[in-house]
């Protein structure tokens, strides 16, 4: 992606057909619109993991203001869909919307994909090598809807949607897994309310503002679902400008269950947000504690577009609070680098790497983040 733009700009004129690309890739990487204006962007993605080989995908990015009223917050819908060489693919779409005036405040994610969960058991200790295979169609439709309590705090009803089908479960050659609850397929639904303090003003890339949301969702028969359990979520984050470009940023993620929960439902460590590096659900359990720290050059002083990143941070996983191990923290930390997508906007495109002692795992994302 960085280096689109000075590929295309080389494409020698005789080639006519190739001025859409141009144009495309010129509208991609400016930012002409005016203040309170909305933005919409498409831009390629390509990435690489032991898991999918090569993936291929195409991002988009809608920001607004409501009302064009640049004194209201910025809003974002992102989509990402992808397609690997191993026949892998997905839809996600995120949404954070302000109403005007932050009257109304929608927070949500859906996910559609086809792809492996790899599975290494439950537990903070779980072998380091040949995890079971589980291929399964999975759905995620999560909202919360909330409203306007006071100035930053808003409070509302939240809902929950998760369902694995046409899954399959294949064990490694030499080793055996006991099937967890919903390998063969489950649907849950969880009601529940969520409490969030927000005074951030750009969600994709928060100069200064604190966030912290405390949620919670029941599941149950009585609701549709296969099981009955329970979910506590906690997260708390904080971005502090330490100079008119750079950013100290810091999060405490919590996920607490109790009940039947089945295992793609567990608190599960790793992913693009918290703990890069670690493939997502590489340790899970019941209740899981995350926190980390990242400090960003946004952009660096002698570039107008080129920034970084370095973060590291550490999470626990056990059946319960009183179960967590300081000899099962996990570490985690890496490095990235930003391009400036939207400078009207000040937002960024993120390219990260996580170092493990699993190895690394890169992610390209609009956005930072936390």
């Amino acid at each position: 992606m960085f280096l689109l733009a000075s590929v295309v700009t080389n494409i020698p004129a005789a080639f006519g057909q190739g001025d859409w690309f141009k144009r495309f890739v010129a509208k991609t990487v400016s930012d002409t619109t005016s203040p309170g204006e909305s933005s919409f962007r498409i831009y390629p993605t390509l990435g690489y993991s032991p898991e999918t080989s090569f993936e291929f995908g195409l991002s988009s990015l809608l920001i607004f203001q409501a009302k064009k009223d640049t004194l209201n917050r910025l809003s974002e819908v992102q989509a990402f869909t992808f397609v690997t060489l191993e026949g892998q693919y997905g839809i996600w779409l995120d949404n954070a919307i302000y109403g005007d005036k932050d009257k109304w405040f929608f927070l949500g994610r859906t996910r559609f994909q086809r792809f492996p969960l790899l599975y290494y058991g439950i537990g903070p200790k779980t072998p380091d090598k040949d995890p079971a295979l589980i291929d399964a169609n999975y759905i995620l439709l999560r909202q919360r809807v909330l409203r306007k309590i006071v100035p930053d705090l808003f409070a509302g009803p939240e809902i929950d949607y998760q369902q694995l089908y046409n899954a399959g479960f294949e064990q490694p050659d030499d080793h055996f897994y006991d099937k967890p609850l919903g390998a063969d397929g489950a649907r849950n639904i969880g009601l529940g309310a969520a409490l969030v303090y927000d005074t951030r003003h750009n969600v994709l890339n928060v100069r200064k503002g604190f966030f912290g949301e405390i949620s919670f969702l029941k599941y149950s028969p009585a609701l549709g679902s296969n099981q009955n359990f329970r979910t506590i979520n906690l997260d708390v984050r904080g971005s502090h400008p330490t100079s008119i470009r750079n950013v100290l940023a810091w999060q405490v993620y919590g996920n607490f269950n109790t009940g039947n929960v089945p295992f793609n439902q567990l608190a599960l460590m790793g992913g693009e947000m918290i703990m890069r590096g670690y493939y997502y659900g590489r340790y899970r359990d019941k209740s899981m504690l995350a926190t980390q720290v990242e400090h960003r050059w946004l952009p660096f002083g002698f570039s107008k577009r080129f920034g970084a990143v370095a973060f590291a941070g550490t999470a626990v996983v056990g059946p319960r609070i009183r179960d967590f191990s300081f000899k099962y923290i996990r570490p985690s930390g890496g490095v990235g680098l930003r391009y400036l997508l939207f400078p009207k906007k000040d937002i960024f495109l993120r390219l990260d790497v996580g170092f493990t002692k699993d190895g690394p795992g890169f992610y390209l994302f609009t956005g930072e983040a936390f």
